[in-house]
């Protein structure tokens, strides 16, 4: 049975916590023993502070209740190697975290992390996606550097996202609505929104707008 997909519009481990605990709570055994294990991919921003992030990560653990490894996979030789896959398939949830939606897609595009972290929401685990990461786990893919669409890694099939929009221009906004036309589902996701995707379908959380249809099938195994 798959598992939980959440892209959420930013603030990673600073303005999700409510729908964090959520989601982490479906991945908690039912006896109660046992903290989740997430693995937390910073890959996204390996030109700004990665570090930052892993430090608001184990903050974030003790806030709600995780454990946490830090997996520094900054570039693509290291998203090639088996021994990073196979830390995340032993993981319960996945966050990949980070601004930078074109150098995750450089670095994790047809690598066996990717497999891996497909194969944690396949077993039926989470996998959490934040801002520029989120953006990359979809496929089309908005283009930061100009709001039109280009080639993602397709975890999510037939979304793509805005996000972090509230920090958009009004002319950086109605390119991409344009750009989207009729053929693209665009779902503008500001800090603090989220989409989530479980076995009863797509849930909106926060102030999230969609322009489109959210299809009814969307995660793809490959």
């Amino acid at each position: 049975m798959a598992g939980l997909l959440v892209l959420q519009g930013g603030g990673p481990f600073t303005a999700n916590d409510d729908l964090d605990r959520r989601v982490l709570d479906a991945m908690r055994p039912a006896s109660g023993a046992g903290r989740p294990r997430v693995v937390v991919l910073p890959t996204a921003d390996a030109f700004e502070r990665p570090a930052d992030l892993v430090v608001a990560a184990m903050n974030w653990a003790e806030r709600v209740d995780v454990d946490v490894e830090a997996l520094m996979v900054l570039a693509r030789d290291e998203a090639l190697d088996d021994g990073p896959a196979d830390v995340v398939r032993a993981a319960t949830a996945v966050w990949l975290v980070g601004d930078s939606p074109i150098h995750l897609r450089s670095v994790l595009k047809d690598t066996p992390l990717l497999d891996a972290v497909r194969s944690v929401h396949q077993r039926g685990g989470l996998v959490v996606g934040v801002g520029g990461s989120a953006v990359a786990l979809c496929d089309p893919m908005t283009d930061p550097r100009g709001g039109a669409f280009t080639l993602g890694l397709g975890v999510v099939r037939g979304v793509a996202v805005g996000t972090e929009t509230e920090t958009w221009s009004e002319d950086h906004l109605h390119r991409t609505r344009k750009l989207a036309g009729g053929d693209t589902t665009l779902v503008e996701l500001p800090t603090g929104s989220a989409l989530v995707l479980g076995d009863g379908g797509w849930e909106a959380v926060g102030d999230v707008t969609v322009h489109g249809e959210l299809p009814a099938v969307a995660v793809a195994e490959r």
